[in-house]
Protein backbone atom coordinates (compact mmCIF):
# COMPACT_ATOMS: atom_id res chain seq x y z
CA UNK A 1 0.00 0.00 0.00
CA UNK A 2 1.65 3.55 -0.93
CA UNK A 3 2.10 5.66 2.00
CA UNK A 4 -0.20 8.53 2.35
CA UNK A 5 1.27 12.54 0.64
CA UNK A 6 0.14 14.76 3.36
CA UNK A 7 -1.00 18.34 2.26
CA UNK A 8 -1.18 20.43 5.05
CA UNK A 9 -3.33 23.33 4.62
CA UNK A 10 -1.36 26.73 6.06
CA UNK A 11 -3.68 29.60 5.12
CA UNK A 12 -5.76 30.92 7.52
CA UNK A 13 -5.12 33.23 10.27
CA UNK A 14 -7.54 32.60 13.41
CA UNK A 15 -8.94 35.36 14.38
CA UNK A 16 -10.69 33.85 17.08
CA UNK A 17 -6.86 33.76 18.79
CA UNK A 18 -6.76 37.58 18.12
CA UNK A 19 -4.87 39.36 19.35
CA UNK A 20 -1.56 36.89 19.78
CA UNK A 21 -3.18 35.92 15.82
CA UNK A 22 -3.14 38.23 13.43
CA UNK A 23 -2.57 38.31 9.72
CA UNK A 24 1.01 39.15 9.80
CA UNK A 25 1.59 36.27 12.22
CA UNK A 26 -1.26 33.34 11.87
CA UNK A 27 -2.36 31.27 14.82
CA UNK A 28 -0.65 28.34 13.28
CA UNK A 29 2.76 29.65 13.75
CA UNK A 30 1.81 30.49 17.65
CA UNK A 31 3.58 28.47 20.21
CA UNK A 32 0.28 28.17 22.16
CA UNK A 33 1.19 25.33 24.67
CA UNK A 34 5.11 24.57 24.34
CA UNK A 35 8.00 25.39 22.53
CA UNK A 36 6.08 24.08 18.60
CA UNK A 37 3.39 26.19 16.87
CA UNK A 38 0.62 24.17 15.73
CA UNK A 39 1.94 24.24 12.07
CA UNK A 40 5.05 22.57 14.17
CA UNK A 41 3.36 19.93 15.83
CA UNK A 42 1.16 18.80 12.93
CA UNK A 43 4.27 18.11 11.13
CA UNK A 44 6.13 15.97 13.96
CA UNK A 45 3.02 13.91 13.48
CA UNK A 46 3.06 13.48 9.71
CA UNK A 47 6.86 12.58 10.25
CA UNK A 48 6.09 8.69 10.42
CA UNK A 49 7.99 7.14 7.68
CA UNK A 50 6.14 3.97 8.05
CA UNK A 51 2.97 5.70 7.09
CA UNK A 52 3.91 8.80 5.42
CA UNK A 53 5.65 10.78 2.34
CA UNK A 54 7.18 13.67 2.36
CA UNK A 55 4.57 16.46 3.25
CA UNK A 56 3.11 19.03 0.97
CA UNK A 57 2.29 22.73 2.91
CA UNK A 58 -0.09 24.52 0.84
CA UNK A 59 0.03 28.28 2.06
CA UNK A 60 0.33 31.81 0.40
CA UNK A 61 2.95 34.03 -0.31
CA UNK A 62 3.08 36.40 2.60
CA UNK A 63 4.04 32.88 5.01
CA UNK A 64 6.47 31.11 3.02
CA UNK A 65 9.31 32.76 4.77
CA UNK A 66 7.75 31.17 8.16
CA UNK A 67 6.93 28.02 6.46
CA UNK A 68 10.46 27.08 6.18
CA UNK A 69 12.12 29.00 9.01
CA UNK A 70 9.36 27.16 11.18
CA UNK A 71 10.47 23.60 9.61
CA UNK A 72 14.01 24.41 9.36
CA UNK A 73 13.61 24.77 13.43
CA UNK A 74 12.71 21.25 14.30
CA UNK A 75 14.83 19.43 11.09
CA UNK A 76 12.05 18.64 9.08
CA UNK A 77 11.73 18.47 5.34
CA UNK A 78 8.62 19.76 3.24
CA UNK A 79 7.41 20.62 -0.43
CA UNK A 80 5.89 24.18 -0.50
CA UNK A 81 3.01 25.60 -2.42
CA UNK A 82 1.95 28.64 -2.60
CA UNK A 83 -2.10 28.95 -3.16
CA UNK A 84 -2.26 32.53 -4.87
CA UNK A 85 -5.95 33.11 -3.22
CA UNK A 86 -7.67 30.30 -0.87
CA UNK A 87 -10.68 28.84 -1.98
CA UNK A 88 -11.64 27.18 0.48
CA UNK A 89 -11.33 23.11 0.86
CA UNK A 90 -13.07 22.11 -2.19
CA UNK A 91 -10.12 23.49 -4.24
CA UNK A 92 -7.78 22.47 -1.63
CA UNK A 93 -9.02 18.90 -2.87
CA UNK A 94 -8.23 19.34 -5.71
CA UNK A 95 -5.10 20.71 -5.58
CA UNK A 96 -4.06 18.02 -3.48
CA UNK A 97 -4.96 15.57 -5.80
CA UNK A 98 -3.41 16.75 -8.56
CA UNK A 99 -0.03 17.27 -6.38
CA UNK A 100 -0.56 13.52 -5.20
CA UNK A 101 -0.60 12.11 -9.07
CA UNK A 102 2.30 14.44 -9.41
CA UNK A 103 4.30 12.12 -7.61
CA UNK A 104 2.42 8.82 -8.54
CA UNK A 105 -0.15 7.56 -10.37
CA UNK A 106 -1.53 5.44 -7.63
CA UNK A 107 -1.23 8.00 -4.99
CA UNK A 108 -2.80 8.43 -1.52
CA UNK A 109 -3.04 11.96 -0.36
CA UNK A 110 -4.01 13.16 3.04
CA UNK A 111 -5.51 17.15 3.60
CA UNK A 112 -4.56 17.78 7.58
CA UNK A 113 -5.42 21.32 8.75
CA UNK A 114 -1.94 22.94 10.31
CA UNK A 115 -3.79 24.52 13.24
CA UNK A 116 -5.72 21.78 14.95
CA UNK A 117 -3.76 19.51 18.03
CA UNK A 118 -4.14 16.35 18.61
CA UNK A 119 -2.97 14.81 22.31
CA UNK A 120 -2.89 11.55 21.35
CA UNK A 121 -0.20 11.38 17.90
CA UNK A 122 0.50 7.31 17.99
CA UNK A 123 -3.55 6.86 17.62
CA UNK A 124 -3.71 9.64 15.42
CA UNK A 125 -0.73 7.77 12.97
CA UNK A 126 -3.04 4.46 13.91
CA UNK A 127 -6.27 6.05 12.54
CA UNK A 128 -4.42 7.74 9.15
CA UNK A 129 -3.22 3.93 9.00
CA UNK A 130 -6.61 2.45 8.92
CA UNK A 131 -7.66 5.05 6.71
CA UNK A 132 -5.37 4.87 3.91
CA UNK A 133 -6.22 1.09 3.88
CA UNK A 134 -9.77 2.11 3.41
CA UNK A 135 -9.12 5.06 0.58
CA UNK A 136 -6.81 2.47 -1.33
CA UNK A 137 -9.74 0.72 -1.99
CA UNK A 138 -10.94 3.92 -4.12
CA UNK A 139 -12.77 5.61 -1.60
CA UNK A 140 -12.54 8.92 0.09
CA UNK A 141 -12.24 8.30 3.99
CA UNK A 142 -13.31 11.35 6.68
CA UNK A 143 -11.74 11.32 10.23
CA UNK A 144 -14.88 11.87 12.28
CA UNK A 145 -14.52 13.06 15.87
CA UNK A 146 -17.29 11.92 18.96
CA UNK A 147 -18.36 14.52 19.64
CA UNK A 148 -18.77 15.74 23.81
CA UNK A 149 -21.13 18.49 23.46
CA UNK A 150 -23.69 20.32 20.59
CA UNK A 151 -20.77 22.69 19.39
CA UNK A 152 -21.44 25.52 16.78
CA UNK A 153 -18.54 25.78 15.48
CA UNK A 154 -18.16 22.61 13.54
CA UNK A 155 -20.06 20.69 10.96
CA UNK A 156 -21.14 17.24 11.34
CA UNK A 157 -21.18 13.78 9.53
CA UNK A 158 -23.43 11.14 10.05
CA UNK A 159 -22.34 7.72 9.49
CA UNK A 160 -23.94 4.93 7.51
CA UNK A 161 -24.31 1.21 7.38
CA UNK A 162 -20.87 -0.44 8.74
CA UNK A 163 -18.35 -0.81 5.43
CA UNK A 164 -15.91 -2.83 7.70
CA UNK A 165 -14.67 -3.05 11.42
CA UNK A 166 -14.50 0.63 12.32
CA UNK A 167 -15.32 2.06 9.08
CA UNK A 168 -18.69 3.26 8.12
CA UNK A 169 -20.31 4.96 4.92
CA UNK A 170 -21.58 8.24 4.70
CA UNK A 171 -25.09 9.27 5.03
CA UNK A 172 -25.28 12.96 5.43
CA UNK A 173 -22.44 15.85 5.93
CA UNK A 174 -24.24 18.88 7.72
CA UNK A 175 -22.78 22.48 7.63
CA UNK A 176 -22.52 24.37 11.30
CA UNK A 177 -25.97 24.00 12.66
CA UNK A 178 -27.67 26.30 15.54
CA UNK A 179 -27.64 25.11 18.83
CA UNK A 180 -30.73 23.00 18.81
CA UNK A 181 -29.70 21.11 15.40
CA UNK A 182 -26.14 20.51 17.39
CA UNK A 183 -28.13 18.67 19.88
CA UNK A 184 -29.94 17.47 17.76
CA UNK A 185 -26.76 16.32 15.53
CA UNK A 186 -25.43 14.83 19.25
CA UNK A 187 -28.34 12.71 19.98
CA UNK A 188 -28.30 11.04 16.48
CA UNK A 189 -24.98 10.20 16.35
CA UNK A 190 -23.32 12.22 14.28
CA UNK A 191 -19.49 13.20 14.39
CA UNK A 192 -17.73 16.23 14.24
CA UNK A 193 -16.13 16.92 10.70
CA UNK A 194 -12.72 17.27 11.82
CA UNK A 195 -10.91 18.40 8.35
CA UNK A 196 -8.80 15.53 7.90
CA UNK A 197 -9.41 13.44 5.11
CA UNK A 198 -7.15 10.75 3.33
CA UNK A 199 -8.73 9.80 -0.55
CA UNK A 200 -7.21 8.28 -3.54
CA UNK A 201 -5.86 11.04 -5.66
CA UNK A 202 -6.86 9.41 -8.78
CA UNK A 203 -10.70 8.80 -7.13
CA UNK A 204 -10.89 12.85 -6.53
CA UNK A 205 -9.45 14.02 -9.34
CA UNK A 206 -12.47 12.46 -11.36
CA UNK A 207 -14.79 15.18 -10.71
CA UNK A 208 -12.59 18.03 -9.35
CA UNK A 209 -9.75 17.50 -12.12
CA UNK A 210 -9.63 20.76 -14.81
CA UNK A 211 -9.32 24.04 -13.23
CA UNK A 212 -6.81 22.25 -10.46
CA UNK A 213 -4.82 20.47 -13.04
CA UNK A 214 -3.79 24.03 -14.91
CA UNK A 215 -2.68 25.42 -11.46
CA UNK A 216 -0.75 22.68 -10.38
CA UNK A 217 1.13 21.82 -13.84
CA UNK A 218 1.88 25.59 -14.47
CA UNK A 219 3.11 26.16 -11.59
CA UNK A 220 7.01 27.62 -11.72
CA UNK A 221 9.45 27.01 -9.41
CA UNK A 222 10.21 30.13 -7.12
CA UNK A 223 14.47 31.10 -7.43
CA UNK A 224 15.49 31.53 -3.23
CA UNK A 225 16.48 27.75 -3.03
CA UNK A 226 13.61 27.14 -0.77
CA UNK A 227 12.16 24.69 -2.94
CA UNK A 228 8.78 26.82 -3.26
CA UNK A 229 6.45 26.83 -5.78
CA UNK A 230 3.61 28.82 -6.86
CA UNK A 231 0.42 27.60 -8.62
CA UNK A 232 -0.50 29.51 -11.35
CA UNK A 233 -2.47 32.64 -10.85
CA UNK A 234 -4.94 32.75 -13.33
CA UNK A 235 -5.93 28.92 -13.21
CA UNK A 236 -6.36 29.19 -9.27
CA UNK A 237 -8.99 31.84 -9.99
CA UNK A 238 -11.09 28.98 -11.51
CA UNK A 239 -10.91 27.02 -8.86
CA UNK A 240 -14.70 26.88 -7.21
CA UNK A 241 -15.06 28.48 -3.70
CA UNK A 242 -17.41 25.71 -2.04
CA UNK A 243 -18.31 24.58 1.59
CA UNK A 244 -15.57 22.51 3.31
CA UNK A 245 -17.71 19.47 3.60
CA UNK A 246 -18.17 19.85 -0.24
CA UNK A 247 -15.32 16.86 -1.67
CA UNK A 248 -17.15 14.31 0.36
CA UNK A 249 -20.67 15.00 -0.02
CA UNK A 250 -20.00 15.30 -4.04
CA UNK A 251 -18.43 11.78 -3.56
CA UNK A 252 -20.96 10.01 -1.26
CA UNK A 253 -20.62 6.55 -3.36
CA UNK A 254 -17.42 6.76 -2.62
CA UNK A 255 -17.51 8.87 0.89
CA UNK A 256 -16.57 6.94 4.01
CA UNK A 257 -15.69 8.08 7.69
CA UNK A 258 -13.85 6.66 10.88
CA UNK A 259 -13.63 7.82 14.32
CA UNK A 260 -10.99 9.57 15.43
CA UNK A 261 -10.22 8.73 19.41
CA UNK A 262 -6.93 10.57 19.62
CA UNK A 263 -7.95 13.62 21.42
CA UNK A 264 -8.88 16.81 18.89
CA UNK A 265 -9.40 20.19 18.93
CA UNK A 266 -9.45 23.48 16.31
CA UNK A 267 -8.19 25.36 19.11
CA UNK A 268 -10.81 28.07 17.72
CA UNK A 269 -10.75 30.25 20.67
CA UNK A 270 -9.00 31.04 23.95
CA UNK A 271 -11.73 29.14 25.74
CA UNK A 272 -10.28 25.78 23.82
CA UNK A 273 -6.72 27.14 24.35
CA UNK A 274 -7.42 26.97 28.67
CA UNK A 275 -9.00 23.71 28.38
CA UNK A 276 -6.24 21.88 26.46
CA UNK A 277 -3.54 23.94 28.89
CA UNK A 278 -1.88 22.51 31.97
CA UNK A 279 -4.25 24.10 34.89
CA UNK A 280 -2.23 25.75 37.93
CA UNK A 281 -3.69 25.97 41.50
CA UNK A 282 -7.40 27.08 41.14
CA UNK A 283 -7.56 25.69 37.36
CA UNK A 284 -5.68 28.82 36.22
CA UNK A 285 -3.40 28.86 33.35
CA UNK A 286 -1.31 31.55 33.44
CA UNK A 287 1.50 32.10 30.33
CA UNK A 288 3.95 34.58 30.55
CA UNK A 289 3.98 37.31 33.47
CA UNK A 290 1.11 37.26 34.89
CA UNK A 291 -0.85 36.74 38.34
CA UNK A 292 -3.97 35.58 40.05
CA UNK A 293 -5.43 35.98 43.28
CA UNK A 294 -8.71 34.76 44.56
CA UNK A 295 -9.66 33.90 40.92
CA UNK A 296 -10.34 30.35 39.67
CA UNK A 297 -10.48 28.96 35.94
CA UNK A 298 -8.95 31.87 34.56
CA UNK A 299 -6.50 32.09 31.09
CA UNK A 300 -3.94 34.72 32.10
CA UNK A 301 -1.60 35.21 29.32
CA UNK A 302 1.64 38.51 28.49
CA UNK A 303 4.10 38.95 25.95
CA UNK A 304 5.68 41.82 28.06
CA UNK A 305 3.54 43.36 30.62
CA UNK A 306 2.23 42.43 34.19
CA UNK A 307 -1.04 41.38 34.51
CA UNK A 308 -2.88 41.16 37.46
CA UNK A 309 -6.60 39.37 38.19
CA UNK A 310 -7.98 39.68 41.27
CA UNK A 311 -11.31 38.26 42.57
CA UNK A 312 -12.46 37.52 39.22
CA UNK A 313 -13.59 33.72 37.53
CA UNK A 314 -13.18 32.01 34.41
CA UNK A 315 -12.18 35.00 32.22
CA UNK A 316 -8.96 35.26 29.65
CA UNK A 317 -6.45 37.91 29.80
CA UNK A 318 -4.60 38.85 26.51
CA UNK A 319 -2.16 40.92 26.36
CA UNK A 320 0.16 42.14 23.56
CA UNK A 321 2.60 44.75 23.64
CA UNK A 322 -0.11 46.47 21.57
CA UNK A 323 -3.30 45.37 22.66
CA UNK A 324 -5.15 43.75 25.27
CA UNK A 325 -8.08 41.10 25.06
CA UNK A 326 -10.74 40.69 28.27
CA UNK A 327 -13.56 38.37 27.79
CA UNK A 328 -15.21 35.68 29.77
CA UNK A 329 -14.12 32.36 28.40
CA UNK A 330 -18.14 31.33 27.72
CA UNK A 331 -18.00 35.28 25.48
CA UNK A 332 -14.52 33.81 24.03
CA UNK A 333 -16.34 32.56 20.57
CA UNK A 334 -17.22 36.32 19.92
CA UNK A 335 -13.58 37.16 19.89
CA UNK A 336 -13.57 37.58 15.73
CA UNK A 337 -16.81 39.87 16.03
CA UNK A 338 -14.48 42.41 18.22
CA UNK A 339 -11.56 41.84 15.67
CA UNK A 340 -14.17 43.52 12.91
CA UNK A 341 -14.99 45.88 15.43
CA UNK A 342 -11.68 47.09 15.47
CA UNK A 343 -10.72 46.97 11.88
CA UNK A 344 -13.97 48.61 10.84
CA UNK A 345 -12.37 51.24 12.93
CA UNK A 346 -9.04 50.85 10.77
CA UNK A 347 -7.13 50.08 14.11
CA UNK A 348 -3.73 48.43 12.30
CA UNK A 349 -4.04 46.11 15.74
CA UNK A 350 -6.99 44.19 14.30
CA UNK A 351 -4.50 42.68 11.02
CA UNK A 352 -0.35 43.34 12.30
CA UNK A 353 1.39 43.02 15.25
CA UNK A 354 4.37 46.05 16.35
CA UNK A 355 6.61 43.10 15.74
CA UNK A 356 6.90 42.26 12.24
CA UNK A 357 8.43 39.31 10.85
CA UNK A 358 10.60 38.49 7.17
CA UNK A 359 12.75 36.70 5.59
CA UNK A 360 15.80 38.52 6.45
CA UNK A 361 14.80 38.37 10.51
CA UNK A 362 12.56 40.93 11.96
CA UNK A 363 11.55 44.24 13.57
CA UNK A 364 9.95 45.62 16.39
CA UNK A 365 8.54 49.48 16.32
CA UNK A 366 9.56 50.67 19.30
CA UNK A 367 8.14 54.44 19.15
CA UNK A 368 6.59 56.12 16.14
CA UNK A 369 5.99 60.04 15.62
CA UNK A 370 4.91 62.11 12.98
CA UNK A 371 8.66 62.65 11.47
CA UNK A 372 10.20 59.59 13.75
CA UNK A 373 10.28 56.03 14.28
CA UNK A 374 12.42 53.36 16.47
CA UNK A 375 12.90 50.19 14.95
CA UNK A 376 14.70 47.25 16.90
CA UNK A 377 16.15 45.08 14.11
CA UNK A 378 16.88 41.60 14.56
CA UNK A 379 18.81 39.99 11.14
CA UNK A 380 19.84 35.95 10.71
CA UNK A 381 23.04 34.96 10.44
CA UNK A 382 23.84 35.07 6.73
CA UNK A 383 20.35 37.29 6.26
CA UNK A 384 20.30 40.03 3.87
CA UNK A 385 18.17 42.77 3.46
CA UNK A 386 17.05 43.99 0.18
CA UNK A 387 19.10 46.50 -2.05
CA UNK A 388 17.29 50.03 -1.45
CA UNK A 389 16.88 53.41 -1.05
CA UNK A 390 14.40 55.91 0.48
CA UNK A 391 12.88 59.31 -0.83
CA UNK A 392 11.05 60.20 2.26
CA UNK A 393 13.48 59.42 5.48
CA UNK A 394 17.32 58.93 6.78
CA UNK A 395 18.13 56.11 8.72
CA UNK A 396 20.53 56.15 11.76
CA UNK A 397 22.00 52.78 12.62
CA UNK A 398 23.53 51.80 15.56
CA UNK A 399 24.77 48.32 16.22
CA UNK A 400 24.23 46.95 19.87
CA UNK A 401 25.24 43.06 18.68
CA UNK A 402 27.38 41.71 16.24
CA UNK A 403 28.64 43.03 12.75
CA UNK A 404 26.63 44.55 9.90
CA UNK A 405 28.08 44.20 6.56
CA UNK A 406 26.80 47.75 5.37
CA UNK A 407 26.24 48.95 1.48
CA UNK A 408 25.91 52.77 1.58
CA UNK A 409 26.11 53.94 -2.48
CA UNK A 410 29.68 52.83 -4.19
CA UNK A 411 30.90 52.02 0.35
CA UNK A 412 30.63 48.39 1.88
CA UNK A 413 31.42 49.36 5.73
CA UNK A 414 31.72 46.57 8.72
CA UNK A 415 30.26 48.38 11.41
CA UNK A 416 30.55 46.92 14.74
CA UNK A 417 29.05 46.57 18.13
CA UNK A 418 28.86 50.17 19.90
CA UNK A 419 29.43 51.96 16.55
CA UNK A 420 27.07 53.56 14.06
CA UNK A 421 26.33 54.78 10.78
CA UNK A 422 24.22 57.50 8.88
CA UNK A 423 22.18 56.88 5.79
CA UNK A 424 20.69 59.87 3.77
CA UNK A 425 17.79 60.48 2.30
CA UNK A 426 18.23 58.99 -1.16
CA UNK A 427 21.43 57.09 -0.40
CA UNK A 428 21.34 53.33 -2.13
CA UNK A 429 21.70 50.87 0.85
CA UNK A 430 21.91 47.21 2.47
CA UNK A 431 22.25 45.37 5.37
CA UNK A 432 23.80 42.05 6.07
CA UNK A 433 24.66 39.98 8.86
CA UNK A 434 27.85 37.97 7.61
CA UNK A 435 28.37 36.64 11.69
CA UNK A 436 27.05 33.35 13.06
CA UNK A 437 25.28 35.37 15.91
CA UNK A 438 22.10 37.33 15.53
CA UNK A 439 22.50 40.88 13.94
CA UNK A 440 20.72 43.54 16.67
CA UNK A 441 20.25 47.09 15.44
CA UNK A 442 18.68 50.27 16.72
CA UNK A 443 17.31 51.77 13.72
CA UNK A 444 16.23 55.88 13.51
CA UNK A 445 13.94 56.60 11.06
CA UNK A 446 13.62 60.67 10.68
CA UNK A 447 11.84 62.47 7.61
CA UNK A 448 8.77 63.44 6.48
CA UNK A 449 7.22 59.91 5.67
CA UNK A 450 7.72 56.97 7.55
CA UNK A 451 5.61 54.34 5.79
CA UNK A 452 6.99 51.02 4.32
CA UNK A 453 5.51 51.79 0.83
CA UNK A 454 8.57 54.33 0.93
CA UNK A 455 11.25 51.20 0.32
CA UNK A 456 12.29 51.18 -3.34
CA UNK A 457 13.56 47.50 -3.95
CA UNK A 458 16.67 47.77 -6.50
CA UNK A 459 17.76 44.01 -5.60
CA UNK A 460 16.26 41.29 -3.21
CA UNK A 461 17.33 37.99 -2.83
CA UNK A 462 13.92 37.04 -1.81
CA UNK A 463 12.11 38.21 -5.22
CA UNK A 464 9.81 40.01 -2.80
CA UNK A 465 8.21 42.96 -4.94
Amino acid sequence: MPKIIPVVMCTGHGAGLWPIARETMPKQFIPLFDRDSTFQRTLRLLSDPGVFDTPIVVTNAEQRFTVADQLQAIGLRAEIVLEPAGRGAHSAAAIAAELGLARSEVALVGIFPADHVVQDGKLFVETCARAAAVAAQGRIVAIGIPPCHPATAYGYIRPGAEIAEGVRGVEDVAAKPDAALAARYLADGYLWNSGNVVFDAATMQMKLQAAARAAVGNGKANGTNLGIRMLETDASADLPAIAAEAPVLEQADTAAVIAGHFGWSDVGNWSAVWQLSEKGAGGNVVQGRGYVLDGANNLVRSEDAVVAVVGLDDIAVIATRDAILVTPKAKADKVKDVVALVAANREPEAASHREIHRPWGKYLSVDLDERHQVKRITVKPNGVLSLQKHHHRAEHWVVVRGTAQVTRDDETILVHENEAIYLPIGCVHRMANPGKIPLEIIEVQVGSYLGEDDIIRIEDIYQRC
